[in-house]
């Protein structure tokens, strides 16, 4: 046996009293299992007690019956086997009574705390604390075996305890420090030096619990968590069939066995919990008797610190249990483990120690990976509740499960939970201050019903709303014999059976006021109004209480809370993740609410970003309904069905084209394949509105008028390739626009060439000739196209199409008007006297990195203006090739021409705002430092294609996913720009070579798969020679860029990469800074010439 990391339960049980629960609160752990909380191979069982009050033993023992048979059903045995608990960890987790102040137990009572890492949002319930505390901090390296926690407490472990678990048998009790004065109340152990328990005091005499005294003055108390090892284990399980314990579980019932006479008390905070009967217990039944200092007859007769005399009515039946439990346990060691750092609080019954749990003692859960939402005042908590209008809460106080309209003054320590819009304009006319407003659902017999209840903060103690019950019947007018029968005896007459709060009205329906009015004096017939009502006391009212209503309740809630954070994280452009939220939506059914509240918010957004944002927020509920089947979630996005849906989007009717894309998803939702292929469709509807806010780049494209140049005159532009040192990805939309850019660029010549080029000239004929060659490492290849109509235009955003490039250039120039009335000879006969003939190559590979793509598209775009008679600046050039991608539908940041239009080394940023506007700066350095980077800057050329296409569509889903990991690595990327632009301004080469390496693993997170395993293994090979590395660009392969320690290291990286497996082709490029960047010759009509002066000279470099 290896110890585990973390605990993977085979079975979690949920033990509760009432059988009407079970089917909610399975529901509740099958839940977390669908959000990933807990393992999908893990058993869950929730389990009733199978009597009233059979107490934490009996439902421990009757759990670890049902756990065992499903293991045994699982493992093929036709009979409970004990076997199947040797390699088993199960965690049997006790509800235990109820609890006033939270319809659905302690268990379910939720917690003022947020897990934003969460895969889906939301909320934190006792319970979740309770289950990562066991799973990941104190059960985390136990042997297999049962944990047994009980859920009414808050238990805090702020590290995982060093347990040891060398040669561990019997069980061991977990415990956390306390003070003497909170022991009183409490229970705690007394130990040997070697951590036996000798025995388990509680509410003990000072002298009794001092012995307990460890030397730092504090005591070990009882926390509610034990374990048993499975050979303990084992031998609890074979007392379900001995008399008079088979009458603990539900098997010894089904057999007609009597439930057990319990006698005294039993010690135990559960023992004093509502008047309740005594019952069997997990610490003072089955745990004591394994206690080292206890004797048997001590134990059978019940003389200990927890239990009661043996003369009370039922003895006879308690000692013979007790002397079961001895014979099969006691020879077993009792261990205790105590928690150094630890803490622990009891839930109590009194109201202000739950206020006080939930607002000053936030701290006491702060060891979960959950954050504190915020919260209305200091001292305040709200949690689950949707607050609208002026809405003021005062110190100590807490609103959980609300939804109420301001304005509203809540005072300091009151409570309000599962009070609905009705109860605002109520609440509004009282002062509340120390009060205890509740909602509850309840069932009368197939009746569901809302009642309500007031309470004040302190315990009953012959008070009710903080005055004596006197002085309330005074003030109401209510009388003892209204709320209490003749058969109520005087001295029993308390709160809890005192039927104060009415159920059913005759004639009208139920309202908060039918109890606020209790605060004041009897006004406008209220009196008569609540004597006319039904009305049930707080013991009636839990039996009818409808947790299955109530948890629905709760998650109708937090689902409508959804909608309002879902609108207001878009409108205002937060940085908040919604996947979380999303994927609860679709595992709780609600995907439907979803959807509609996102149709909205797009439809009527006035900022086409906020409508892309949703548009991506759609596809990922598409694709989250799909559960993982379905295909890829990136593919093609151009079925017919759709294109009238795009049209309208095209045409800038975002409404119109919004409710078409919702028509048209009703028809995909039957199976996950249709799912998926309809998220790819809104992200492609995404893309197109995307492609609108980036066309807002335009108007910083300013075109004036040059002189004409004759037909057949050459105009040849050759540009540098890029490198990208710092920064990429922030330049890419909507990242761009909407967190803002910053990226170190390097205008390079590659083996001392401009690798990449274009030309262009008016011909005769009103034709358009174009010719494209790329490559030389991988092989030439050459395109030839003659476009004398339109219609051979009209595939030009289509990025994959021949010459499409070429063709978008044509029309982003307006030589070309696409579409038109006018053929496309009378347009270029009329504006031009003929046609024009473009050349353009690069001689860098497919997928090189180097922005090969996007300079060249520069480069065209300035030889067609030149020779069209036109003449643009380079300023606006880097933004016409912006709105040149969106026209091909690319989808390209502006990184890639500003490195290769501007020259040297600058920093290009970009503002969070539209429209999209890029300025460069040339950065400052020191004399010669150039000349000392050329010697230290080397291109390495993988072999590997660089896909960036998928890499793209990813990284735009979890930009608008805005996952945390993405956001954070944004603004690293960011930070990281502006440091490297220091570094050079520093001339400080490791400086540089540091930032280079942070670059390359922030472009890993945002882009996760763009580290081919043979890159991995060169550069693992480079790095002792390198201050720094990175694949150019979107990496993926391409070209490495390195920086080496050394000058002038081609050769001896040729001889390292040469020795280094599995690298396949491969090939090393010097760099040389190109401080003069692209260039523009007017060059005759000598072709040949004109070809050789660019590209041959720099096809024999290469």
């Amino acid at each position: 046996w290896m110890a585990p990391k973390t605990v993977e339960w085979t079975v979690i049980v949920l033990t509760c009293q009432h059988k009407d629960s079970v089917c909610a609160f399975q529901k509740e752990l099958e839940s977390r299992q669908r959000r990933g909380v807990l393992d999908p191979r893990t058993i869950l069982l929730t389990v009733e007690d199978p009597t009233a009050h059979v107490g934490s033993g009996g439902a421990t023992l009757n759990a670890l019956l049902v756990a065992a048979e499903h293991l045994s059903a699982r493992a093929g045995y036709t009979v409970v086997t004990s076997d199947v608990l040797q390699e088993a960890w199960i965690l049997i987790m006790h509800m235990g009574r109820d609890f006033p102040f939270d319809d659905c137990g302690r268990a379910f009572t939720c917690l003022p705390v947020e897990d934003p890492s969460a895969p889906a949002e939301a909320l934190v319930c006792n319970l979740d604390s309770l289950l990562w505390t066991m799973t990941h901090q104190l059960c985390k390296g136990s042997p297999p075996g049962v944990w047994v926690c009980s859920t009414d407490m808050l238990l805090t472990v702020p590290s995982a305890p060093e347990i040891n678990w060398d040669g561990f048998q019997g069980a061991k009790v977990i415990s956390v420090p306390g003070t003497v004065l909170y022991a009183r109340n409490h229970g705690v152990y007394l130990t040997t030096q070697q951590g036996l328990v000798c025995d388990i005091i509680y509410r003990g005499s000072e002298a009794q619990i001092q012995q307990c005294a460890r030397p730092d003055g504090k005591v070990p108390l009882v926390s509610g968590v034990v374990f048993f090892s499975s050979e303990t284990a084992e031998q609890l399980l074979a007392t379900h069939v001995i008399p008079p314990l088979n009458a603990c579980t539900y098997m010894g019932l089904d057999s007609g066995t009597q439930p057990i006479q319990h006698g005294g008390l039993l010690a135990g905070a559960e023992t004093f919990s509502l008047s309740a009967p005594p019952q069997l217990s997990l610490f003072f039944d089955i745990m004591l008797c394994m206690a080292e200092g206890m004797t048997e007859e001590d134990f059978v007769n019940g003389r200990t610190q927890g239990a009661g005399s043996s003369h009370t009515k039922g003895a006879v039946g308690m000692k013979s249990a007790r002397s079961v439990l001895w014979k099969a346990l006691h020879a077993l060691p009792l261990s205790m483990a105590c928690i150094p750092d630890g803490s622990y609080g009891y839930m109590t019954m009194a109201a202000s120690d739950h206020i006080h749990n939930l607002t000053l003692c936030t701290g006491s859960i702060s060891h979960l990976p959950f954050c504190k939402p915020q919260l209305l005042e200091d001292g305040s908590s709200i949690t689950n509740s949707l607050l609208e209008g002026a809405v003021q809460l005062g110190p100590r106080s807490v609103i959980q499960h609300c939804h109420l309209q301001g304005p509203l003054k809540i005072g300091s320590g009151c409570l309000l939970t599962g009070l609905d819009m009705t109860s605002s304009l109520a609440l509004q006319s009282c002062q509340l201050q120390n009060t205890v407003i509740q909602g509850h659902c309840i069932r009368l017999q197939d009746m569901p019903c809302k009642m309500f209840t007031l309470t004040g903060p302190a315990g009953d103690g012959g008070t009710y709303l903080n005055v004596p019950w006197a002085e309330f019947f005074h003030r109401t007018g209510i009388r003892e014999g209204d709320i209490w029968g003749p058969d109520t005896p005087q001295g029993s007459r308390c709160l809890l059976n005192a039927r104060l709060f009415p159920v059913l009205h005759a004639c009208e329906p139920l309202r908060v006021w039918d109890v606020l009015w209790f605060l004041g004096s009897q006004t406008g017939g209220q009196l008569q109004r609540w004597r006319a009502s039904w009305r049930m006391s707080w013991k009636e009212l839990l039996t009818c209480l409808d947790q299955a209503a109530e948890l629905e309740s709760r998650r109708a809630l937090f689902f409508l809370q959804a909608e309002c954070k879902l609108r207001s994280v878009l409108l205002e452009h937060q940085d908040h993740s919604l996947l979380p939220l999303i994927r609860s939506a679709v595992h709780e059914g609600y995907q439907e609410a979803m959807l509609s509240t996102l149709d909205q918010v797009a439809s009527t957004a006035s900022d086409a970003g906020v409508a892309a944002r949703a548009l991506a927020c759609i596809a990922d509920v598409l694709g989250c309904m799909a559960k993982g089947e379905g295909g890829l979630r990136s593919g093609p996005a151009a079925n017919r069905e759709w294109l009238p849906a795009f049209h309208r989007l095209e045409t800038g009717d975002i409404a119109g084209g919004v409710k078409a894309l919702a028509k048209e998803r009703k028809k995909w939702l039957g199976r996950p394949a249709l799912l998926v292929r309809a998220a790819r469709h809104y992200e492609g509807a995404e893309q197109i509105l995307i492609r609108q806010a980036v066309m807002s780049s335009c108007r910083f494209v300013s075109v004036g008028w040059a002189e004409l140049l004759p037909i057949g005159h050459w105009v040849l532009v050759e540009c540098p390739a890029r490198i990208d040192l710092s920064g990429g990805w922030s330049d890419t939309p909507p990242i761009t626009y909407e967190h803002g850019g910053a990226v170190v660029d390097v205008a390079i010549l590659v083996d001392g060439c401009r690798p990449i080029g274009a030309q262009a000239r008016r011909i005769a004929e009103p034709e358009l000739r174009l010719v494209s060659t790329s490559g030389t490492l991988e092989g030439e290849v050459l395109l030839e196209l003659v476009c004398q109509d339109l219609e051979d235009l009209q595939d030009y955003c289509q990025p994959h199409a021949p010459g499409a490039l070429l063709k978008a250039a044509f029309i982003c120039t307006q030589i070309v008007t696409f579409p038109s009335q006018k053929p496309l000879r009378v347009q270029l006969l009329e504006n031009f006297g003929g046609g024009f003939e473009l050349r353009t190559w690069s001689l860098l590979p497919h997928g090189s990195g180097l922005g090969t793509s996007s300079i060249l598209a520069g480069a065209v775009m300035a030889s067609l203006y030149q020779a069209a008679g036109k003449s643009t600046s380079t300023e606006s050039l880097i933004h016409a090739v912006l709105h040149l991608e969106q026209v091909l539908t690319t989808g390209g940041g502006w990184q890639d021409q500003v490195g290769g239009l501007v020259p040297g080394i600058k920093i290009g940023r970009s503002k969070a705002r539209l429209p999209l506007k890029v300025e460069v700066e040339q950065i400052p350095m020191p004399d010669r430092f150039i000349q000392t980077l050329n010697q230290h800057l080397l291109l390495v050329y993988t072999g590997k294609t660089r896909l960036a296409r998928n890499l793209l569509q990813d990284v735009l889903r979890n930009w608008y996913a805005r996952l945390p990991t993405i956001v954070q690595n944004t603004d690293a990327l960011v930070s990281n720009a502006e440091e490297c632009a220091q570094a050079f301004q520093q001339g400080n080469l490791p400086y540089l070579g540091d930032c280079l390496n942070r670059y390359w693993q922030q472009k890993k997170c945002m882009a996760p798969g763009c580290e081919p395993l043979a890159v991995r293994h060169m550069m693992e090979a480079l790095q002792p020679y390198v201050y720094g590395q990175s694949l150019a660009g979107a990496g993926g392969g391409g070209f490495l860029c390195v920086l080496t320690k050394e000058p002038r290291q081609k050769e001896a990286l040729q001889h390292i990469l040469a020795k280094t497996e599995g690298l396949g082709n491969f090939s090393i490029h010097t760099v040389e800074v190109d401080t003069a960047g692209f260039s523009m010759q007017l060059v005759g009509s000598d072709l040949k010439s004109s070809v050789h002066g660019g590209g041959e000279m720099a096809h024999r470099a290469l």
